[in-house]
Formats: structure tokens, sequence, C-alpha cells
């Protein structure tokens, strides 16, 4: 490793991963934290309850279709979804740079307090600190949340070669919007963030007694790199189909002219399924009610234990690789 920390350790790829492992999980050790799971699964009298903990940075802080108030209650209410429990409880923990506009800290709390209502969550605690200009780019936001578990047994040390993996929606589309809107490219297009909470997708699935082996949001690294995790966790094989990643033509055009894999970029409301391959045709028939481009993509296997091969539609194949170097900085 570095001597030093690098943005790439913060892009939630190889080097994310490598910090992760070498720093936090040798000081942390223990068997929940090594599960590497979106949320912890906790016994709390004789029932499970998920907890997870966030912090969001993101630069503009207001960007289309979103801003950094949405996404910190987007972002750990879905990691609580994604281990299968309905949010119930968050704290929130605020720091601002001195001069920041009342305005702006004003319309944040509104549209948190917009996402909490759809996740019927409260906030429940919180603390504030202010720190002098120039010590902190604006405004970061921490929220932990606890969460009640409708489905046990969710996990990505769990996949096998009996399971197919699916896509909610197009891929994307987030980092994308955050790249343009960042560096003021004009598109004639309504490209935007899909920053959106994922318990009501999740809880359709659940009504419907469809049985998840795996779930988990695309956010830093991509698909790509939840891919990879998956791969390594449950020591399987995953092979994907790029002809099946749902990619609308507006990410397609940010990523040919700038050089972005569509499955590296950032995600802030989509999410990989993984599910018995029998259960496609239903799973699917549920993801549609909430996008039309939701999508089965790959397969499990044993060929190559622990990588993730990508074939495309000419018959040719490669891996594909956790993301690495610094991808798009400040994007949750």
């Amino acid at each position: 490793m570095n001597k030093t920390v690098t943005l790439a350790m913060g892009n939630g790829g190889e080097e994310n991963n490598q910090l992760i492992k070498k720093v936090f999980y040798k000081a942390f050790k223990n068997d929940i934290l090594e599960k590497s799971e979106d949320a912890a699964i906790l016994e709390l009298n004789q029932k499970n309850i998920a907890m997870s903990t966030d912090s969001f940075t993101v630069s503009p802080i207001f960007f289309p279709g979103s801003d950094i108030g949405k996404l910190s209650i987007c972002g750990t209410c879905n990691d609580l979804a994604m281990m299968g429990a309905k949010p119930k409880y968050l704290t929130v923990s605020f720091v601002i740079e001195e001069g920041f506009l009342m305005d702006d800290l004003e319309k944040i709390a509104k549209s948190m307090e917009k996402e909490l209502e759809i996740n019927s969550t409260l906030v429940v605690s919180g603390d504030t600190k202010v720190m002098p200009k120039g010590t902190v780019d604006k405004i970061i936001i921490n929220t932990t949340g606890i969460g009640e578990v409708l489905q046990n047994d969710i996990s990505s040390n769990a996949i096998s070669k009996d399971d197919v993996i699916l896509v909610s929606r197009d891929i994307g589309s987030h980092g994308a919007a955050i790249f343009a809107s960042r560096e003021g490219i004009e598109l004639e297009s309504e490209l935007k963030s899909d920053c959106t909470s994922l318990f009501p997708v999740v809880k359709a699935l659940l009504d419907e007694g469809l049985k998840i082996t795996a779930l988990r949001d695309a956010t830093r690294g991509g698909v790509s790199a939840v891919l990879n995790e998956w791969a390594k966790q449950s020591n399987v094989c995953i092979e994907a189909y790029e002809e099946k990643i749902p990619v609308s033509d507006e990410v397609k055009g940010i990523c040919e002219i700038l050089g972005f894999e569509p499955t590296a970029l950032a995600n802030e409301g989509t999410f990989l399924i993984a599910v018995n391959k029998s259960k496609i045709e239903q799973t699917i028939k549920i993801l549609k009610r909430f996008n039309k481009n939701c999508s089965y993509i790959a397969d499990i296997t044993d060929k190559y234990i622990g990588k993730v091969v990508l074939h495309n539609s000419w018959g040719t194949k490669r891996f594909l690789e956790s993301p690495t170097g610094e991808l798009l900085p400040r994007i949750c």
C-alpha cells in the first residue's frame, strides 16, 4: 500500500478494498464485520435488526435529479434494504463549512424530510459541527440507520451456481450526471441521477414471496465492483453478458466522450439481485413495475473462481476487473 491515503482509496474499487482490509479490518476484526455486507445483521431480543452507516460528500451538492440531502437518506436506507430490512430509525450528523448559505441548508433539510417520509423512517438523534472556512468542502453528512429484517439470510456470501443475477434498471446515470454537472457539460437530454429509495422495490419482491439470495446497490465502483465482490465473497465465477447490461444513450455518450466504462460508474438507485434461476421471470415481472429497463445479466459458474467474465455480442470475452485509480471523486 501507499504511504499516504489517495483519492483512489475512496472510489469503491480495488484500492478501497485494500485500505479496508489492511487497515480497518485488521484493527476492528470480528465475524460480523468480515462478512462485508451492505449492513450488519445483529440479533437483539431474539429478533434480527440491520445496522449501517455512511458519510456523504459530493460536488456539486445540488445536481440533476437530487442533492446531498436526498443522497444521504437514500444511501443508508438503501443499504438496510439490501439486507432485506425495513429502515426504521436514523441518526444524522452534519459537518458544515463556515459561511455555508442558510437557504441551501434548508433546501437540503427539506429534501431529507421528503425521503424520510418515503421510507417511513425517523431521525431520532444527530450532531452538528461547524468548521472554519476552507477546512471542509461545504458540507459532509453522515447517516447511521437501523432497520427491521424482513427476510433473513440475504447474503453476498451465499451465491451459488443455482443463481442468476439481474440488475434493477439502466446503469451509470448517477456518475454520468454528477460529472456532466461538475464539468459544465451541456447535454441535449434529460440525464439525471438515479438517486432514489429502494425499499419500496425490495418490499414488493418480498411481498411476492420471492426468496432472495443476495442484494447490493451498485454505488461507488458501480456494477463491476459489486460483481467482483460477489465473485470473491461467494467463491464463484460470474459470467456477465455485455449486451444484456442496460445503458442509456446519454450515459453511453458521456462514456464515449470521456473514456469511462459504464459498468464502473456510480449509481444511487440501482441494485443487483441474485435469485434462483427458476425465478427469473417472476423477478423481472416485479422489477418492471418500477423500471422497464431491468434485465437478467449474468450466470454463475465455477469456470474461473473469484473472477468476473464479460461476454460481448461478437463472441469474445474478457475479465471484468474491479475498478482502479481515481474514477469520479466525490460522487457519494
